[in-house]
């Protein structure tokens, strides 16, 4: 079987890996100089079995799998077991959904049980015992040396459902396309009569000073009022927060600047108030991700094109390569 793979972030990444494992013949198209720097880029990500849907839990149990296996197979770690602590308003769906997916977790956590940056710790919250940080570096030197052999820097400017990719080179068909393109996805999945949502905003975390003697547990706070954020340790004495903010704030109209510079501030005057970190931001990760989607992805198919959507999809790479490998082999 010969496929196509259009985007080499972390989604990309290992559908490639995963098609080449099955015997496939792969050519993984990429239009940046470097793979992984679109949605996929930056350090780290949480990692987390906490969601409100069951069926969620259970998909992160089995990426844990694939990253424990990916790192035996790289002899490197791809998780730090650090934990996550969820907190907010909704916080028993969150306890809700594991439970019915049978995973560990602890509601309430008490405070002493909590390892956060916080001049105030949450009073509802849970822990999940098996999250952590996904170190994105890791991962991105694996499946990298993995796929290099099937990388093409070379941006795809048309697709069929035939399986024909277009590119500078000419034409080329291929038995089944992938799309995972993030940001490009909907315009080339449109094309092969897929229609992917492709509305865009844009986002920024912020990296803060932190003591580095402390093993701090990824975060995500999502209070009735106030700020909502994701926070976790992106390295030693590192400690990298997102908000989010009100949509009219971060519309695609506004700008990237504009969007940014406003990001920055309300982060910052966050951090200032409720965090013990040094309030000196050190490092900007910037993303484009798509409005209103929150966890879960979509596959979609349509002749012998394969598209892929959804948002915070890093923590489901190993189980999304193998779905989306094995998509191909129906089409």
């Amino acid at each position: 079987m010969r496929v196509a793979v259009v985007g080499a972030g972390v989604v990309g990444l290992s559908a490639t890996a995963a098609l080449m494992q099955r015997g496939a013949e792969v050519v993984c198209y990429e239009r940046a100089d470097e793979p992984m720097t679109g949605r996929s880029v930056g350090s780290s990500r949480i990692f987390r079995l906490a969601h409100r849907e069951p069926e969620l839990v259970r998909l992160a149990v089995d990426a844990r799998a694939g990253f424990d296996r990916w790192a035996e197979q790289a002899g490197r770690p791809m998780l730090v077991p650090s934990g996550c602590v969820i907190s907010g308003a909704d916080v028993a769906e969150w306890a809700a959904g594991m439970e019915a997916a049978g995973v560990p977790l602890e509601m309430p956590a008490t405070p002493d049980r909590l390892r956060l940056p916080t001049r105030r710790p949450p009073s509802e919250a849970l822990l999940d015992p098996s999250g952590g940080v996904v170190d994105v570096d890791a991962v991105r030197e694996y499946l990298t040396g993995l796929t290099k052999r099937a990388l093409r820097h070379e941006p795809v400017d048309a697709v069929d459902d035939d399986g024909h990719v277009w590119t500078r080179s000419g034409p080329a068909r291929f038995d089944a396309v992938v799309l995972a393109a993030g940001a490009g996805t909907p315009q080339l999945a449109a094309q092969a009569g897929i229609a992917v949502p492709g509305e865009l905003q844009h986002h920024a975390r912020f990296t803060f000073p932190v003591d580095p003697t402390v093993a701090w547990q990824s975060w995500i706070d999502l209070p009735a009022n106030g700020l909502g954020t994701y926070q976790h340790a992106s390295g030693p004495g590192r400690w990298a927060v997102g908000g989010h903010l009100d949509a009219a704030v971060t519309a695609w109209e506004v700008g990237r600047d504009a969007a940014t510079t406003a990001s920055r501030e309300a982060v910052l005057e966050y951090a200032r108030e409720h965090l013990a970190v040094e309030p000196r931001i050190v490092e900007t990760v910037y993303c484009t991700p798509m409005p209103g989607l929150g966890d879960g992805f979509h596959v979609q198919r349509a002749g012998r094109v394969v598209a892929v959507h959804g948002e915070n999809l890093f923590k489901f790479a190993p189980v999304l390569g193998a779905a989306l490998a094995a998509a191909c082999e129906l089409v």
